[in-house]
């Protein structure tokens, strides 16, 4: 049997492609002709698939659904990768995961040409409003964030410039101005002056990613790359046996 893809795309999933087949027979042998990170063409061959045919359709649905979801993911992370390319702005994705896909689309991103953010809860801090509320302020917010897990990085989401000042105030590692037009976060870049790393985010799209990042931003996070996805169209063929 053999993949081929029918419109552009960046190719993703190899590994859990193959780890479908692994487990269901492993007689079946997979040679890639395509690398992950890789652009495709339509009507290129990914990958030769010889075994058992009951082996091959047994696994065909649930290897393309990898494949194919993840493809995606890198696909339209590209898309958003290449608007920013040359700004000095990097592309960083969320924990705005499919459920059970959070590995597997963190990778996925960076074959898209992003960075990841947390994995999760264990690896920085992201003071949110809700946390700020509770804990009485950006101060003592990031105070307690800081006698917690000292050494961590803390992050702390602001939506107007008194909050930045309180936030660079406290010695956040990075703001992320959520929300903001193109006028305040210029604003924001200029009162920081490089004393916090500045992360936007917030109904970023397409069509104003670009000038977002040329507002002077370190990081630009954006969900929907890993969860405004349509799955790369990809099919298994059969191949007759001569």
């Amino acid at each position: 049997a053999r993949v081929i893809v029918r419109e552009t795309a960046v190719l993703c999933g190899t590994a859990w492609f193959d780890e479908v087949f692994r487990q269901l027979d492993r007689r079946v042998q997979i040679i890639w002709q395509a690398r992950d990170g890789e652009r495709l063409r339509p009507g290129q061959t990914l990958c030769q698939l010889r075994g058992p045919a009951r082996s091959l359709l047994s696994g065909e649905r649930a290897a393309l659904n990898f494949l194919q979801t993840l493809s995606a993911t890198a696909t339209h992370t590209r898309r958003y990768a290449d608007a920013i390319a040359g700004t000095g702005a990097r592309l960083l994705d969320t924990r705005k995961t499919l459920p059970g896909l959070r590995t597997a689309q963190k990778y996925a991103t960076v074959c898209g040409g992003a960075q990841n953010h947390r994995m999760g809860l264990f690896d920085a801090f992201l003071i949110k409003e809700n946390h700020i509320l509770a804990a009485g302020g950006i101060a003592p917010a990031v105070a307690r964030a800081r006698q917690i897990a000292p050494g961590r990085p803390v992050e702390v989401e602001v939506e107007n410039l008194i909050e930045l000042q309180q936030a660079l105030d406290a010695g956040a590692d990075t703001v992320m101005l959520d929300n903001m037009d193109l006028a305040a976060l210029r604003e924001a870049v200029a009162l920081t002056a490089g004393r916090s790393r500045l992360e936007a985010s917030g109904n970023v799209d397409l069509g104003r990613i670009r000038a977002i990042a040329e507002t002077g931003v370190d990081y630009i996070s954006v969900g929907a790359i890993t969860k405004d996805i349509r799955a790369v169209d990809l099919s298994m063929r059969l191949l007759k046996q001569g």
